[in-house]
C-alpha cells in the first residue's frame, strides 16, 4: 500500500465512520474503483481506532463521568442506581453480541462478507430500514392532523433488553455495507428513542468493540500488502477527519432527517449491481492481492 492510498483510505474512513453509510463498505469500494488491492479487514479495524479516538475526545466528559460512576458502583451499593453507573454496565452488556459474533464469524468477515454483491445488497436493505425508522421518528416528533406528538425515549429509559437489542444491531455491522451507526441508530429509532439518544449510545457502544477489534487485528498488519507505516498514517488522518465529522453529525441529527443518507445508500447499491451485472466491476475486485 502506497502513502497516497493510505491517505485516501484514511480520509474515507474519517468521513464515513460516523455517517450511516458504512465505512467498511466505502473502504472496500474505494479500493475496488481505484484498482487497488482490498485493504482488508485488519486495515479497516485498525484505522477505525483513529475515528474511535475522536469519539473518546468528543465525548470525553460523558465517558469520564460514566467511568467514574461505574467504578464507584463496584464498591458503593448506593451508586448502583446512578444513571451513569448503569450506562457503564449497559455499554458492557451491549458489547457482548459483537464480541461473540466477531470471533465466531472471523473467517467470513475476512472473506465472503467482502463480496461486492453482498455489500450492494446490505447498502440497499439497510438504507430502506433506516428510511422507515426515520419516517416513524419524524411522525412521532411532528404528529399530524389526527395524531398527537408522541414523546420518544431517551437514554434514561435504556435498560438491559434495549441495550442488548442495540448490541445485536451493532453486530450486524460486521457485514460491510450495514454501517455500525446506521444499524444501531435504526434499531434505536424503531424502539422509540430520539435521534440524539440513539446516536449517542451508538457512539459510546462502539468504543469497546472498535478498540478491541483494532487491538486484535494488530498482529495481521504486515501480512499481504499492508504495512505499519501507511496503516498508522491512515489512522491519524481518520482521527482528524472523524472528529470534524462527528461534531457536524451530532448537530445535524437534532434537526435534520436521515433521508439524504437513505437515498445515497440505495443509489450506491443499485449502481454497484449495475456495474457488476454489466461486467464493469468484478464482485471480487482487488481481493487477489490482499
Amino acid at each position: 500500500m502506497s502513502w497516497f492510498e493510505s491517505f485516501v483510505l484514511g480520509l474515507v474512513q474519517g468521513l464515513t465512520e460516523f455517517l450511516p453509510i458504512s465505512s467498511s463498505a466505502h473502504l472496500r469500494l474505494t479500493a475496488a474503483f481505484a484498482g487497488w488491492h482490498d485493504p482488508g479487514a485488519a486495515f479497516t479495524a485498525i484505522s477505525q481506532i483513529g475515528t474511535e479516538a475522536a469519539v473518546l475526545i468528543y465525548f470525553r466528559k460523558d465517558i469520564a463521568r460514566i467511568l467514574s460512576a461505574w467504578f464507584r458502583s463496584l464498591t458503593d451499593k448506593q451508586m448502583r442506581g446512578d444513571h451513569d453507573a448503569q450506562m457503564g454496565w449497559l455499554v458492557i452488556v451491549g458489547s457482548i453480541p459483537i464480541g461473540v459474533l466477531g470471533i465466531t464469524l472471523k473467517d467470513q468477515i475476512e472473506g465472503p462478507f467482502r463480496d461486492l454483491r453482498l455489500i450492494a445488497t446490505t447498502l440497499i436493505v439497510m438504507g430502506v430500514v433506516l428510511g422507515i425508522a426515520d419516517r416513524l421518528a419524524a411522525r412521532d416528533e411532528v404528529g399530524g392532523k389526527h395524531r398527537a406528538v408522541k414523546e420518544r425515549k431517551t437514554l434514561k429509559d435504556l435498560g438491559i433488553r434495549d441495550g442488548l437489542i442495540f448490541g445485536f444491531c451493532q453486530a450486524m455491522a460486521l457485514i460491510p455495507g450495514v454501517s455500525r451507526s446506521g444499524a444501531t441508530i435504526s434499531g434505536g429509532l424503531l424502539m422509540g428513542y430520539t435521534r440524539e439518544s440513539a446516536a449517542r449510545y451508538s457512539f459510546l457502544l462502539a468504543i469497546p468493540a472498535v478498540l478491541a477489534s483494532g487491538a486484535y487485528e494488530l498482529k495481521d498488519v504486515n501480512e499481504g500488502h499492508v504495512s505499519w507505516g501507511p496503516t498508522i498514517f491512515a489512522t491519524v488522518v481518520a482521527f482528524f477527519v472523524g472528529y470534524a465529522v462527528i461534531a457536524w453529525f451530532m448537530k445535524f441529527i437534532t434537526t435534520k432527517s436521515f433521508m439524504p443518507f437513505v437515498i445515497y445508500r440505495v443509489a450506491l447499491g443499485i449502481l454497484l449491481f449495475i456495474l457488476i451485472s454489466t461486467g464493469v466491476l468484478s464482485p471480487h475486485a482487488g481481493e487477489s492481492g490482499g
